[in-house]
């Protein structure tokens, strides 16, 4: 199964005081590379980035990693960004169906910082083709990475608005859920005081 990585990063992170996509850990690794070397070091095939606040800025960063030139990686800007996540996720997926022949997207989003590539394959791996829908769970709360097959897309799409994402479809097309938390706790950091442990 051919599969994309979309990796969201296009919100102002009001909460955190600026942009997430520009966010580095303790080590000045930035959030960007290391949830895209999650993606592709997990079984991705090419990863597209969404971006939208500070998106100069952000492209800077996978410049810096030499990210900007690899061509399994492609980034999109998000124009309605602002909107919420589900602006993001239709812009990435309006972008694959039109440049890609992926059987499916694992979205994930850039402020996870402990979902790393064992995540990734053990979701990946649950998807069957196409038709796949499967979400990570951690100790039974529903999370990130989740896998979309192709069948989905114009769903998702067509229901995705401000930060539900795809919740709407999924109330109607329960996705499998891939527990996860033996191997990550799947939480995003929304402030400041989340960066220390």
């Amino acid at each position: 199964m051919l599969t994309a990585g979309l990796l969201l990063a296009a919100g102002a992170g009001r909460r955190m005081g600026g942009p997430k996509a520009l966010l580095r850990d303790g080590n000045g690794w930035p959030f960007l590379e290391r949830a895209v070397s999650a993606l592709l070091d997990g079984g991705c095939d090419a990863v597209t980035v969404v971006l939208g606040a500070a998106a100069d800025r952000a492209r800077d960063l996978l410049d810096e990693t030499l990210r900007a030139d690899d061509p399994a990686v492609s980034v999109v800007e998000a124009p309605d960004w602002d909107e919420g996540m589900g602006a993001s996720l239709r812009a990435g997926l309006d972008a694959l169906a039109s440049t890609s022949d992926h059987d499916a997207a694992l979205v994930t989003l850039v402020d996870l910082p402990d979902v790393d590539a064992s995540v990734v394959r053990r979701v990946l791996a649950a998807g069957t083709g196409p038709d796949s829908l499967v979400r990570a769970a951690y100790d039974g709360r529903p999370g990130h990475p989740v896998l979309i097959g192709r069948e989905h897309w114009d769903g998702v799409r067509a229901t995705a608005r401000g930060d539900q994402g795809a919740r709407a479809y999924f109330s109607d097309h329960p996705p499998v859920d891939c527990e996860c938390g033996d191997l990550a706790t799947g939480r995003d950091v929304d402030r400041p005081e989340d960066l220390t442990p």
